[in-house]
Order: C-alpha cells, then structure tokens, then sequence
C-alpha cells in the first residue's frame, strides 16, 4: 500500500470511532415511512379452523388492542373476541360454517373507543385447507418468476407484488445471448376486492435486448422514494427497454449484443490472442459492451418510464474493471439508503472486484437528481495498494453504523459514510454472504458478520464492529484444497448463548456453530446456511432452505423439518433461495414466497402457529425495511432488523418514524 493509502486508512480507523457518540447526542429526525394498513390474513389450517393475524404498527401505542369481526355470508359482522386482543395480533376462528364465504377485519380500540376498521380479508366458502395465498401468474412462454419485491403501488396501505420474470440468463462470466429481463406487477384481489389471493397483473416492463438477464446485471429496487404514498420502480435500462405503457426508451432498433469475436482494447497482459494492432479478441457472443446505459424510474402503479438519465459510471473500457470480455465491469448491486436521515434516496453501484462504484440518486417532485458519486479509485491507485477496491460482495447491506439517524452502507468489506465518503476498510476483500444487525445485544451498537470466498483466507470467516470496521474475531478459512468458503448465515437458534449463532459452509478450519464471543459451542454446523425465516412462535430464526423451515434442536444438534411447501421451488440453483422472505402480511412473522414447479404461480406461505408474542410490523423497522428492498440484489440474503430480536429480547426500540399519506 502506498504511503498516502495508508495515512487516508489510518485517518478513518481513529476517527470513525469518535463519530458516534457525537452523534448520538442530538435525537435524528424521524424517517419517512410508508403507511401501512394492518395486513388482514385469514388461513384454513385445519376442517374448522382459520388462524387470522394481522399487523402491530411501529407508531400504534402500546395500550393499543383489537376487536376481530367477522361477516358470515349476508349476515351483519359479529365480534369474535370476548375482551379486547391486547397481546399478539392473532386469533383462531373455531365456530364457522365452511360452506359459507367468511370475511374479517380488525377495529382498534384506544381509550375504550373503536377506531375505524381496516382492510378486509375473505375465506371463500369451502376452502381448501392451505397455508399460503396464490398468485397467479402471466409468465411468458420460457419464462420462470425468479426474485420478488414487494411495495405499495397504489396507495392503499397493502403491498403489491413485483416479479423479475426471467429465461435464459448467463453468470456475468459465461457467454451466450439471454433472454430479455421482464418485470410485472401484481395487485392481491379477489371477486369482492377484499384481499384474500388471486391477483391481477398490473402491469409487464421488458427492459429489452441490450439489457443481459442474470443474478448480477438486474438490480430492480421498489421503494416510495418521494413520500407520495405509492411506490416507484427503478433499475438499469437501455436502447429497446418497453415501460408498462408501451412506450419504448430510447432506439427500439438498436441492438448491441456481440455477435461473435469482439475487439477489446488491451491492457489486460493475461490475454494471449490479439490482432497486430495491439487489441485483444474476446471470442465472447453474448455480451452488451456498446451503446449507451441509462436508469429509469418508474410509475410503480402503470409501469410508466417517469424520467431516465445516464447510467453512472459509464462503462467506459472494460479492461479498467479488471478483465477485457465484460465479466467485472457489470457487476450491479442497488439499494435504498436514508442519506438525509430523513428521505430515501437510491444507490446504484458498479463493480466490487476491482474498481467500485456508488452513485445515489433522489426522486424528488419528479426529478431525479445525483446526490454523490463514490469511486473508489478517487482514494488511491488503480491496484491492489488501493484499500477501496476489490472489497465488495455478491450482496451489500444498509444501516445506521453510527446512530446519527443516516444510513451508512456496508459494501463488503468496507463502508461507505452517508454523504459518500469511505468510512473504513478492512481489506480483507470480496465474500459472498454478509448480515448486519445487533448480532451481540451485549455489545454497544451493531455488528457484522461476513465471509471471504477464497478458501485459503486468514479471516474465512469474520465478526467486526459496523460502525469502526475493527476485527472482534475471526476464523482462517483452510488449506489448498479446502472448498471455497461460499455460504455464511447469523441468526438466534440456540437460547443459551446471548445473541445470534454464525457459521459459515467451506473449509474445515471453520466448520462448527460459534457464539458471538467466537466460541466453538458444537462441532457440528445445521443442515443450510442459506436463509433464515422467523415462522414458529417463539423468538429463535429457523432455517429456510428451499422449499423447506427447519428448526435446530440445540439438544440434539440436528436439523428437523417444521414445515415443507409441496410443489414448489427456490430459486437461483444451490442458493436455494426463495422468491422473497419478508414480513409482508398479518403479525410480525414472516411470509416466504415460492414459485410453483409449472412457474405459473407464486404461493405467499404464512405461518399458522400462534404465538405470545407481540412484536410491532418489521416493515416498520427502517433496517429491515431497506433489506427487503435490496434482498433481490445478486446473492439474495436474508433481512435483518436495526436491534436483536432473538432469546432474551429487550423491548423492541419504538421506530423513529412518521408515516406519509393519509391516515388509514
């Protein structure tokens, strides 16, 4: 490293750790936050049962309790509560008739006073017995549904569902034509409107040729950036894109796919074929490495292109970004992150092997306009001394490190302030699963818990400080031979440890199950590493592998299946991972999307476990909120929230937060 590298790492390690206790003495300003409704779901668990939940606001007070209602057929709505629910949001309906069509809704109670109901809920007379709702789908003919996001597109307080529909697609680093991306939107419905399954496509965004279809080129984020209620799309887009209307941006006739070799510059001085002008063959079909590349936004409601700009950083030559055939100059991860501490704005980011790049943007009173643009190579040499590049991951989080109220973003082994400035680096490189969160109660702030994918890795495995960057402890990864250190998961499943258990699935240095001390508390590691889903009723994680929640039994120590969705898939190969896992419906527990085998529809699993405890919506909690906006972003992982949730739990902190819309 150079000397001026050095002195630049050096000045953010002593700083970064005075920043938060300044900070912390003045109280931020509350986030925007979507409004949500209390999410009414209604599941036939068994001949004569139907387990309702619904939503605990992160503004409703504490003495907050429910009245659940019922309408039977034509009859008036009954009550179905002796006392008001005060406890957790649920209820087990055992006196119906299932002949007849069952609708529910919830009225608060405060102050001894019923505030208005919210939205209803329908069982349809004789319905199955199943614990998920269905959403049917217009996939294209070769088509599967692959990632999931979710936003309210409408405004009405209940989420919708969007899709990246997805054919042939190609690893950045495999050649081949893709298919096109597509993205289409779902509204939940039934015959009545109320929310009760089935679902009507909203509208279809096919992002065209000259956008490549695979895990690392399209970054969809949905999120209300402007506080008007109602959720826009953005991503990247390019000469033939079609928006929700029709409307074609830019050259509908363009078409910059490599047909066959492609003359690169050189620079690259790996490459062994080159023409006698000095440039290198990329004997590579497939690739986009021409034409221009731009960002859209959105109507999330009509799928209308509401503004489109320049894609920063231009790709400009490819050989700068570490190879000459277009594998590392696109590499795309995105998220939201609140940079004011108050409004979100959007980050598109470019590269993480070598060069890396961050722009946020803000979607403002229907202009969008770059916030700051982060290069790594603005902090050093265009090499290896440089301790900014080549630091990121498949994936990347979003947080506030600092306790300021403005996000920071954990991109790997770095961070990266909220006004675009680096505020750490580790330099122990690139991984492919990191989780952020309060992982270690017992310690002051949060933590991160990352993996490096090189099997020979001093620090395989690694547990640090958010807010300073600095090493609590670590694990070498292996020998020579050793399987690349590929998955790593954080999550509460034993009770008697404090805080979350990790382990990581690679070399056999660091097979075991470690405390957040770093302690070995088994040899043994559970059955996945992949996901994680809050789905039973008490406070641990289970494991969500495929199709499949599992429970660990600590006693044991095996791996026991809780629950098994028959006849559908996970997405993206031995990732395993589900269209989306996120609190999306009903109490705080999550709801797992999964696509069925025939890819003509997505089933919305909901647990119908009771629990005691009552937690307000995740959604709610700006964190984990952020993580479901970037959960589809490459390497999908699973949310976390900003404090534990886990065995032993203090109260869950109230969300500083202000909702935006009307009331509901």
């Amino acid at each position: 490293m150079t000397t001026p590298s050095r002195v630049l790492l050096l000045l953010f390690t002593l700083v970064a750790p005075f920043v938060a206790p300044l900070a912390r003495a003045a109280t931020p300003a509350p986030r925007q936050m979507e409004n949500l409704g209390r999410g009414v779901v209604a599941l036939k668990s068994e001949q004569k049962k139907i387990f309702i939940s619904w939503r605990f606001l992160g503004t409703d007070p504490d003495a907050l309790a429910f009245n659940l209602y019922r309408i039977s057929g034509a009859a008036a709505p009954e009550k179905l509560n002796a006392a008001p629910i005060s406890g957790a949001t649920h209820f087990i309906d055992t006196n119906f008739d299932p002949a007849v069509a069952h609708t529910y809704f919830v009225r608060p109670i405060l102050a001894a006073a019923e505030q208005p109901p919210g939205a209803r809920f329908t069982v349809a007379a004789n319905a199955p017995i199943r614990p998920y709702l269905s959403i049917p789908l217009q996939t294209p003919t070769g088509y599967s549904p692959n990632d999931v996001s979710v936003g309210d597109l409408d405004g009405d307080g209940e989420y919708e569902i969007i899709v990246h529909q997805t054919g042939r697609a190609r690893d950045n680093s495999q050649a081949g034509v893709t298919d096109e991306p597509i993205l289409q939107a779902y509204k939940l419905t039934s015959a009545t409107g109320d929310t009760a399954g089935g679902a009507r496509l909203l509208w279809t965004i096919n992002l065209g040729k000259n956008i490549r279809d695979g895990a690392h080129y399209t970054q969809f984020i949905v999120y209300d950036l402007d506080g008007d209620d109602r959720a826009e799309v953005v991503c990247k887009t390019a000469d033939g894109t079609i928006d929700g209307l029709g409307k074609v941006i830019g050259d509908a006739a363009a078409d910059y796919r490599t047909k066959g070799d492609a003359l690169v510059p050189s620079r690259d001085k790996t490459g062994s074929r080159t023409t006698p002008d000095g440039k290198r063959v990329a004997s590579r079909a497939g690739y986009v490495l021409d034409g221009p590349e731009f960002l859209t936004v959105f109507d999330g409601l009509t799928g209308r292109a509401l503004a489109t700009t320049n894609y920063l950083p231009a790709r400009g030559d490819i050989n700068d970004w570490g190879d000459a055939y277009g594998n590392r100059v696109d590499r795309f991860l995105a998220c939201v992150a609140y940079l004011d501490g108050v409004h979100p704005s959007v980050v598109m980011c470019r590269g993480y092997y070598t060069r890396t790049t961050l722009v946020a943007w803000d979607w403002r009173d229907g202009k969008l306009t770059q916030r700051w643009f982060f290069d790594s190579d603005k902090y050093g040499p265009a090499d290896r001394t440089n301790p900014y590049r080549g630091q990121g991951n498949h994936n990347l989080s979003v947080a506030d490190v600092d306790g300021d109220g403005r996000d920071e973003i954990i991109y790997g082994a770095m961070c990266i302030n909220s006004d675009g400035t680096p505020r750490y680096s580790t330099q122990l490189g690139h991984g492919d699963a990191l989780h952020v969160s309060d992982l270690d109660p017992a310690r002051p702030g949060l933590e991160v818990f990352d993996i490096h994918e090189n099997p020979k890795h001093p620090h395989g495995i690694e547990f640090r400080d958010a807010n300073t960057g600095a090493m609590i402890w670590s694990k070498p990864g292996g020998t020579e031979n050793s399987p690349d250190i590929g998955r790593g998961l954080a999550i509460d499943l034993d009770p008697r440890h404090p805080g979350c258990e990790m382990w990581g699935a690679g070399g056999p240095l660091i097979r075991g199950l470690y405390d957040v001390k770093g302690r070995k508390i088994s040899d043994k590691n559970p059955s996945s590493c992949n996901f994680a889903v809050w789905w039973d009723g008490d406070l641990l994680r289970e494991l969500l592998n495929g199709n499949t929640v599992s429970k660990w039994d600590w006693l044991t120590e095996t791996t026991n299946p809780l629950f098994v969705a028959t006849d559908c898939i996970s997405n993206n190969s031995t990732k395993s991972t589900p269209a989306l896992s996120a609190d999306i419906l009903g109490d705080w527990r999550e709801e797992v999307i999964l696509r069925t085998t025939d890819n003509q529809e997505l089933r919305i699993f909901s647990t119908t476990i009771p629990t005691e405890h009552r937690l307000y919506t995740l959604m709610h909690d700006p964190q984990y909120r952020l993580a479901i906006a970037w959960q589809n972003v490459a390497y999908n992982q699973p949310p976390h929230p900003g404090f534990f949730l886990g065995a032993g739990m203090k109260p869950a902190p109230r969300p500083n937060i202000t909702l935006v819309g009307a009331k509901r």
